[in-house]
């Protein structure tokens, strides 16, 4: 592989897949000092241990590059950071997003800092985003104005593919730092590129499931933490028609996990509108009246801008989205006091408070926060 010269020191988090392999090879042939870095976190009892094997296909591929490869623990601040925070989700009756609090606690928390630290002139991840320098004229206009430099997170070349909605929790001043290689590129092109490479793992299927534990049945997994509660699904009008295994393993607009009494493979589907933690009830409808229930305006709290606030303007129209792939909504943003409010300009799909609402305008991600 042919390299460049020395352009700074990056450290990579590898996970032995084949995005942050082909991330660390490209960052070897743009001239980059290359450290590999395989983050072992917490391993839930009773899940079939992974990280050995794991570690071992990033081994081959820190081999193949000839870069060096450490193992860095943060299984305890992966524990308490996001286990522990999406299980007390959960009992509150809040619908988390553990993939963003792993960003935010863990790879771009806990390691982003034990790199810095350590020397690194950048942190990179196998993120489908880009992070990239822009200038705008400070006084509004192009030629001889004096200019401004910014670095911005933009969705990647891949739609599909695009992780800019579990990166919202990054810090605007971590943005020069941060590096994502593959976020020009669509799926297939990575896949070429680790062919091109000569990657061992060139083959290797992609991980589904919870951020770096794998594929996880959510509800099995919440069952070791909270105490399985079954109760009664009502319908609106408070009528008993089936059975669920504990309000608090639910999220509004969800369809499935619960048994109606009268249901066959041709009915209506019913979908979860309310939740009572309490009392250990779901109210579930059809989907019409469930967006019929859907509020066209939301609060948020602990709200990221990845842009300077004052940029942020109530006139104009925005894009919002409610979960990973989800559909764009157009959207107002204002400030009220000490919150938030997005005003959906269009009948959103079925939201949930603990959700992560995340505001774009255009491909530019300006950050966002969690639904009250």
């Amino acid at each position: 592989m042919k390299k460049e010269r020395k352009k700074g020191k990056v450290f990579i988090g590898m996970s032995g897949g084949v995005d942050s392999s082909v991330s660390a090879a490209l960052l070897v042939k743009a001239g980059y000092e290359v450290v590999g870095i395989f983050i072992k976190v917490w391993e839930p009892e009773g899940v079939p241990c992974t990280w050995r094997a794991e570690r071992r296909d990033a081994m081959r591929v820190a081999a193949r590059l000839d870069i060096p490869l450490i193992t860095l623990d943060l299984s305890k601040e992966y524990k308490q950071g996001v286990v522990d925070y999406m299980v007390a989700e959960y009992k509150a009756g809040r619908t988390p997003n553990p993939d963003v609090m792993c960003n935010k606690q863990v790879k771009f928390g806990a390691f982003y800092d034990w790199a810095m630290a350590r020397g690194a002139d950048y942190v990179a991840t196998g993120h489908y985003a880009i992070s990239k320098k822009v200038a705008f004229a400070l006084d509004g206009h192009v030629g001889k104005s004096k200019t401004k430099s910014t670095f911005l997170l933009s969705k990647s070349k891949d739609n599909n593919k695009d992780q800019t909605y579990f990166l919202w929790t990054l810090k605007a001043e971590q943005l020069p730092h941060i590096l994502f290689p593959i976020g020009g590129y669509n799926k297939s092109e990575v896949r070429q590129l680790a062919d091109k490479f000569k990657l061992p793992n060139a083959e290797k299927k992609d991980s589904q499931g919870l951020c770096f534990i794998g594929k996880v049945d959510f509800k099995d997994f919440l069952k070791d933490f909270i105490k399985a509660k079954p109760g009664e699904v009502v319908d609106e009008r408070g009528r008993v028609i089936g059975r669920h295994d504990g309000a608090v393993f639910y999220t509004i607009g969800e369809r499935h996990g619960f048994n109606i009494k009268s249901q066959t493979p041709d009915s209506e589907p019913f979908y979860v509108v309310a939740r009572d933690i309490k009392k250990n009830l779901i109210t579930v409808a059809t989907k019409d009246k469930l967006l019929k229930k859907v509020k066209r305006e939301v609060e948020l709290e602990k709200v990221n801008w990845l842009i300077e606030p004052n940029l942020v303007s109530s006139k104009k129209r925005y894009q919002s989205r409610i979960r990973h792939r989800g559909e764009f909504y157009p959207c107002l943003v204002e400030s009220r006091k000490f919150v938030t409010v997005v005003k959906f300009l269009r009948e959103p799909d079925a939201i949930a408070p603990g959700q992560s609402l995340v505001l774009y305008n255009k491909n530019i991600c300006l950050g966002g926060g969690i639904i009250v």
